[in-house]
């Protein structure tokens, strides 16, 4: 059974606790769209809260705030980043809400909507996020999910099938690296169907892009395992050098990030992007390549019928 109830949440008066008997979420209603937490039932938050930010509402400069957030690519400095400090409306929808952001008066004038709808008996989301173009010209954009993990954990980037040489000889994937990254750094583990990406208090910030065919990334943590789901479009012109998937951490957090092909929207538009999550018990933080195929795929694989 799907439950909403109106709630105060670290310091944010008006939030609204979606729940079903097995895991629930907070959607920030003060400022947003945000999906703040994200947990089973009465544990611990599977994403990351920003301490210096809980509770805070109002101002014209962006906050972190953590948990779960919509922007649009590529990343600019002053459009992409736009304040979210300001109230949203929250409308039921479909076993769960749909929570909408007022229209930009500045900037590039796009509107932020996500769709929330909880599974009634599974550990399951699935999640529409909008842009609507409220302006009076048209912007390329591309729509950009990001979801702030909890600290302490591994993520798990999917590479393409491998294959054999001389049998394939065109390239098959493109992995995007950002000037900050240090592919020697002891956090990244290089396999070969997978690539993992360890957070760790203290360390310098690495991020990898990935035109990620097979739809999926996962973060390992405390035994439990986070699983997004996205659809990859072929032939598609993504952003960020041809990424569809994105991966960064720092010494706090570590984002799995998810984007839609990149589009012109007219006035009056508005482009779509849809992830499903699932939420895992019992899943060992995987240490290498193999781990992920012995151990973590099998479980995601039976969860949500991939392979």
């Amino acid at each position: 059974m799907i439950e909403i109830v109106k709630v105060e949440y670290h310091g944010w008066p008006n939030c609204y606790r979606l729940s079903n008997n097995l895991v629930e979420l907070v959607i920030t209603s003060d400022v947003g769209p945000r999906i703040i937490r994200f947990a089973f039932t009465g544990d611990a938050n599977e994403f990351y809260e920003d301490p210096q930010t809980r509770g805070l509402m109002g101002g014209d400069e962006w906050r972190l705030y953590g948990g779960h957030r919509l922007w649009h690519a590529p990343e600019i400095d002053g459009r992409t980043n736009a304040p979210d400090n300001a109230p949203v409306k929250i409308e039921p929808y479909q076993n769960g809400l749909r929570v909408i952001q007022a229209a930009e008066t500045t900037g590039i004038h796009i509107q932020k909507e996500i769709d929330i709808k909880l599974a009634a008996d599974q550990p399951q989301v699935h999640l529409v996020h909008r842009l609507r173009n409220t302006g009076v010209w048209p912007v390329e954009l591309a729509p950009w999910s990001l979801s702030v993990m909890a600290g302490g954990g591994r993520a798990i980037i999917p590479l393409p099938p491998r294959g054999t040489h001389p049998e394939d000889l065109l390239p098959t994937g493109n992995i995007v690296l950002w000037a900050y990254v240090d592919m020697a750094d002891s956090r990244w583990t290089w396999g070969r169907q997978h690539i993992l990406l360890k957070q760790r208090a203290g360390g310098s910030p690495q991020k990898i892009g990935i035109g990620s065919a097979e739809g999926w990334l996962a973060y390992a943590n405390q035994g439990h395992l986070f699983v997004k789901l996205h659809r990859y479009v072929t032939d598609a012109v993504y952003p960020d050098m041809g990424s569809s998937a994105e991966v960064f951490t720092n010494s706090d957090m570590l984002e799995l990030e998810t984007l839609g092909p990149l589009t012109t929207l007219s006035p009056g538009a508005t482009v779509e992007h849809v992830e499903q999550w699932y939420l895992l018990r019992d899943v060992p933080e995987p240490q290498t390549d193999a781990d992920v195929i012995q151990t973590v795929l099998p479980k995601i694989q039976a969860a949500v019928g991939m392979g």
